[in-house]
């Protein structure tokens, strides 16, 4: 990628669960661009569902310009700043990347810059065009000008595009580039709340405070608890609220199954590699050549990696070997089952996952083993015990919910017997029940 000089990441910002109404907001210059770059861009990036707003083609007609952008603008993921020879011409464009800043270092949004027809310098320090067109501003809008220049300078500061040194200056493959790049970055503007996942929400506002994001610094946080507790669903559920604010990211699923194929661990780190740096093949040859790659690729990026299932000091340390592997900013989370795995790691902080009290149980069983057709009567009595005996565990809830949801009221009774053989055994054997239950087939 062919990108502009300097480069910082979107400032960390205290986690808030912001619901995004756009994709991409796109703040340009329409005599510039509107009807040649923009047109296209816009155009790619629609075909890609990606959607993005574009003053002359989402705003209602009739609705106020001012505070429709200025509300697109805090309800967009990214934006992107097309800088062209006229961009500072326009005091409306001007007001527009003042805000698109203040987003970015109060809220945490994405900013990208295009360098169309202009170079960075030009922006940064607003020479020739810039400047011809400060001088005029100094003399209409001189309470702003300073706001304005700081802005520019901010935007400049930002890694972006210079569009006649990707691909050759051809448009076309530079709007490919841009827009396969914004498509990786995105999460999804809908809702990330899956109604099945029970108490999920309350638990990630509790280990976000445990990130630390807004502070900086590199940190490692292990998410420790039994099989089946929710381990994975928490870490990925908070993977999935905030990866957008990393310049890359990897989750790596399933370590212990995993690094037992053979060349397992190789595959594992080519797998970081990869994912972080957004290559579609990268090699590696074997274990101590991963770590020595992982450690120079990585060392100045600000990425977020979850290591899931790790049952392995020894391939914790081939993964992710310290905090010194990694740029500011980043966040490794680690989950196990072994709580000595994360002290021999030395990680910053343990966090013991919590099981589900006995109103979540319920709700997440009730869910798994609907009822709705028979007499409630029958049922909750019965209800109760197996939530009673699964003991919180979302696993056990979940497979149980789903093996009796559609059992008679008398099979219900013989499994829940079967419960109370084995109360003391652990939940392995608990789930047991639900798989003897099941057909051939369905096992």
């Amino acid at each position: 990628m062919s990108m502009a000089s300097s480069s910082s990441s979107p400032s960390d910002v205290t986690f808030s669960s912001e619901v995004w109404k756009y994709h991409v907001f796109l703040s340009f210059r329409g005599e510039d661009t509107r009807k040649t770059f923009v047109d296209h861009l816009y155009t790619a990036l629609v075909q890609q569902g990606i959607f993005s707003y574009k003053d002359d083609e989402t705003l209602p007609r009739g609705e106020s310009i001012g505070p429709s952008l200025v509300t697109a603008i805090e309800e967009s993921q990214i934006a992107i700043i097309i800088f062209s020879k006229n961009y500072v011409d326009s005091s409306w464009c001007l007001d527009e990347l003042v805000h698109i800043i203040k987003c970015k270092d109060t809220r945490g949004h994405i900013v990208i810059p295009i360098f169309y027809d202009v170079d960075p310098s030009e922006v940064r320090k607003q020479k020739h065009k810039y400047r011809e067109a400060f001088v005029k501003h100094e003399l209409k809008n001189k309470t702003k000008v300073e706001s304005w220049r700081k802005a520019l300078v901010d935007a400049s500061n930002i890694s972006g595009w210079e569009t006649e040194y990707v691909e050759n200056g051809h448009e076309s493959k530079c709007i490919k580039e841009i827009v396969d790049t914004i498509s990786q970055r995105l999460q999804p503007i809908t809702s990330s709340g899956d109604d099945n996942l029970v108490g999920v929400e309350a638990r990630m506002q509790h280990f976000m405070s445990k990130l630390q994001i807004e502070f900086g610094g590199k940190r490692m946080i292990g998410i420790w608890g039994v099989g089946g507790g929710g381990k994975t669903t928490l870490a990925s559920s908070v993977y999935d609220e905030i990866s957008i604010k990393f310049d890359g990211r990897c989750f790596l699923k399933n370590i212990r199954e995993e690094s037992s194929n053979q060349n397992g661990l190789e595959r594992l780190q080519e797998q970081i590699l990869c994912t972080v740096l957004k290559q579609k093949q990268l090699n590696v040859g074997r274990v101590e050549e991963g770590r020595r790659t992982i450690k120079d690729r990585l060392h100045h990026r600000k990425v977020l990696i979850v290591l899931d299932d790790v049952d392995n000091l020894e391939h914790l340390e081939q993964l992710a070997g310290s905090r010194d592997w990694f740029g500011e900013g980043s966040r490794i989370l680690i989950t196990t089952r072994d709580e000595h795995i994360l002290t021999g790691h030395k990680v910053d902080v343990i966090h013991n996952i919590s099981l589900l009290n006995n109103d979540e149980a319920m709700k997440l069983f009730c869910k798994h083993a609907p009822c709705g057709h028979k007499p409630l009567e029958d049922y909750e009595f019965l209800s109760k015990d197996v939530v009673s005996y699964a003991g919180g565990l979302p696993l056990a809830l979940r497979i149980l919910g789903r093996f009796l949801g559609d059992k008679e009221m008398n099979e219900w009774r013989s499994a829940l017997d079967r419960l109370k053989e084995i109360l003391d055994a652990n939940i392995l054997e608990k789930l047991k029940i639900s798989f003897d239950g099941l057909k051939t087939l369905e096992k």
